[in-house]
């Protein structure tokens, strides 16, 4: 556990059958559980679904930063154990997925099969993460909704998907801006690299063709420096990949994790 800041007690909601196997649910920087919406009932047939508030996010506490990706990790490690379960598997997008690959590099024997979406193992340049840090430290959240949500959906989506969008820029806007500014600060350090060939758990790393901030070119490295992984770029979609495209994506997530 992280001396400086111990993991905390963070918002979740289980569903599903009490004795299938679990899968845990992590969600990006500026949003909550909300956007597995599209996901969850589909996995709930097969799972015993845990979705969770990243710290700093949603209902979960708001501890003072800075924090780093142990503390984060350190967080689902901790959910597991209030519930209870050993080993889960873990499907992660953006922060959530920096989260997953940390937790299977750093603590295999939890993580069973692993769903890496829309992320990367460093995500350069720093400097660009501890200034959206500031505005938001400064400003509140709100102040980088509109940007952030433009690269969470395509263009053509975010045109024809009007309530959507408003919808999506009052999640970001609402999200505690020590919350926000620390986790932009877990990215600004974090280099997952090194843990990369750690990582045992089969992994489907899957990319949005149109993500600005995680570009396919993130998910390939991944796929190729893990154990055991594969890739897959879903067309018409950009960071919120699971959002704009989720039949394609819950199916593959339900055909990787069920072997």
């Amino acid at each position: 556990m992280s001396a400086k800041t111990p993991a905390v007690a963070v918002h979740h909601v289980v569903t599903g059958p009490a004795d299938a196997p679990v899968v845990v649910l992590s969600n990006s920087l500026g949003s909550t559980m909300s956007m597995w919406d599209a996901q969850v009932d589909a996995l709930t047939e097969h799972f015993r679904v845990v979705r969770y508030d990243t710290r700093g996010h949603g209902g979960s506490p708001v501890p003072q930063g800075p924090y780093d990706i142990d503390d984060l990790a350190d967080d689902v490690v901790s959910l597991l154990d209030s519930l209870g379960v050993e080993k889960a598997h873990f499907v992660g997008l953006s922060l959530g997925g920096m989260t997953g690959m940390r937790l299977a590099a750093r603590n295999p024997e939890r993580v069973d099969r692993l769903v890496l979406l829309c992320t990367g193992a460093k995500l350069d340049p720093s400097s660009a993460w501890h200034d959206r840090a500031a505005t938001v430290r400064e400003n509140g959240s709100g102040a980088v909704a509109e940007a952030v949500v433009a690269r969470w959906f395509t263009p053509g989506y975010l045109a024809t998907n009007a309530e959507e969008k408003a919808a999506a820029e009052a999640v970001v806007a609402s999200t505690p801006a020590e919350g926000y500014a620390s986790c932009c600060e877990v990215i600004a350090t974090m280099d997952l690299r090194p843990d990369l060939p750690r990582i045992s758990a089969p992994t489907l790393a899957i990319a949005g063709a149109d993500d600005p901030a995680t570009p396919p070119p993130h998910l390939e490295a991944i796929a190729d420096s893990v154990q055991d992984g594969r890739v897959l770029v879903v067309p018409e979609s950009a960071h919120l990949a699971n959002a704009e495209q989720p039949q394609t994506i819950t199916s593959a997530i339900l055909d990787h994790l069920r072997g």
